[in-house]
């Protein structure tokens, strides 16, 4: 395979050819360049999904990924069914970045909206506010208040 130059006039011409060797798995000493987000639209590269992300977000990555975890794989409407009736502190968090997933998926990709699943959900985390408390003998113990970037990917069923 030879050298993949990513300028405008060589995607016009062998967008085709691009696009396969995107796709193909790539050997670890022959890797493709990572085309950037203007190359990317030319490409068509990530119209096939919906993604949305919440960041710094004021709850624990450990506690977002119990209820990610529930959602994975399910279809739209079961994913909000199972967060509305989850009774725990990432439920309203993973309501609102589906919910936004959604607007993206359907608005600005084109997708059908009954075809939809949840891909993935995951929570990355973000950085950590450190606080003091007061101890006795005038020590003090650290508490660390952590925060999240939690995302969501829809898909459409095939």
């Amino acid at each position: 395979m030879e050298k993949i130059i990513l300028s405008k006039e060589n995607i016009e011409k062998n967008r085709e050819a691009i696009l396969e060797a995107y796709a193909a798995p790539a050997k670890k000493s022959n890797k493709l360049p990572v085309p950037t987000k203007k190359q990317k639209k030319l490409l068509g590269i990530g119209k096939d999904q919906g993604i949305a992300t919440a960041k710094y977000v004021r709850i624990t990555p450990r506690k977002v990924k119990i209820v990610a975890d529930l959602i994975k794989g399910q279809s739209i409407d079961d994913a909000y069914a199972i967060l509305m009736y989850t009774q725990k502190a990432a439920s309203p968090v993973l309501t609102k970045v589906l919910k936004s997933a959604e607007a993206n998926a359907v608005n600005n990709n084109g997708l059908n909206r009954g075809d939809l699943y949840v891909a993935d959900a995951f929570a990355n985390p973000g950085p950590i506010l450190k606080r003091l408390i007061p101890r006795a003998r005038g020590s003090a113990n650290r508490i660390n208040k952590r925060t999240s970037h939690v995302t969501v990917v829809l898909k459409e069923r095939v």
